[in-house]
């Protein structure tokens, strides 16, 4: 038996044995749906080669002061990814953490920082996840409306990708017909409205509080989260501490993980595929 198969092996175990699956996933989970890398700024402009003609990296483009000096190519830049969220199917890795989680028994809890709405489309509860950066399946009011966020409408946005610059009409506030922007915490986002992201951090407390309090061991995977913006990875880590829970890190890129812990230096997919195939 090579490392990599005993460590998949013990990572089979884990979850085998878990009561419950505390799922943390970074951008990196997307990848094997087919949703772009953003990771540096050549794996951004692979994506949007506009963005590269008009010298604009994700974090400048991520800014909510476009929604208000350039709305089109705000919703150029969002509305692209909306469609795209849209028209992605989760891939099959998706579908083995449902199955896991379905004969786990206090089932599975979804920590993420993606904002594409994959793990709902896969079939997880709503509230059975914490978006922790927002939704882009969600809006706000940007003038400050106090109307709580709401789903998106179904309609496409019209993007030209060669200009990176929608067309109008772009979603309004239904209550004061203002410009609405997604709510998602862009960079320097100081109205970034978390009413929904808090109610559902509220959710996630309580379930980890409640394997707590019942001594549940917890197998907690943690897929595609890289060091750049640590916050998936932390969370992960520190849920990981806690007696008789386990950390099954599968990240190609950034594998290192506490003392103690597993990790399979692979992509998502392939990661929790070998996982499956040892679960039997």
């Amino acid at each position: 038996m090579t490392q990599i198969d005993e460590i998949t092996a013990r990572a089979a175990a884990a979850v085998a044995t878990a009561d419950a699956l505390l799922i943390c996933a970074g951008a990196g989970m997307g990848v094997d749906s087919g949703l772009p890398d953003f990771r540096g700024p050549e794996g951004f402009w692979r994506a949007y080669p506009a963005a590269r003609e008009l010298g604009l990296q994700f974090h400048d483009l991520a800014d909510p002061r476009w929604f208000t000096r350039d709305p089109a190519l705000a919703w150029g830049f969002y509305g692209h990814r909306l469609n795209l969220y849209r028209a992605t199917a989760p891939h099959a890795g998706f579908a083995l953490l449902r199955r896991w989680a379905a004969r786990t028994p206090a089932g599975a809890f979804v920590y993420t920082s993606n904002v594409d709405g994959q793990f709902q489309r896969a079939g997880f509860s709503e509230a059975q996840v914490e978006e922790c950066h927002g939704s882009i399946l969600h809006l706000q009011c940007l003038q400050g409306c106090d109307l709580p966020p709401w789903p998106v409408p179904q309609a496409a946005v019209s993007v030209d990708v060669a200009t990176l610059r929608a067309a109008p009409p772009f979603f309004t506030c239904p209550r004061c017909a203002g410009l609405a922007r997604p709510n998602i915490m862009m960079f320097s986002d100081f109205a970034w409205d978390s009413t929904r992201a808090n109610e559902q951090r509220e959710r996630s407390r309580a379930w980890l509080q409640a394997q707590e309090q019942a001594g549940a061991r917890v197998a907690v995977i943690c897929l595609g989260s890289g060091t750049a913006i640590q916050t998936v990875r932390l969370t992960a880590e520190r849920a990981a501490r806690r007696p008789g829970n386990t950390l099954i890190r599968i990240n190609p890129r950034d594998p290192w993980v506490p003392s103690g812990q597993l990790s399979l230096a692979t992509g998502a997919l392939a990661g929790l595929t070998a996982i499956d195939a040892a679960l039997g």
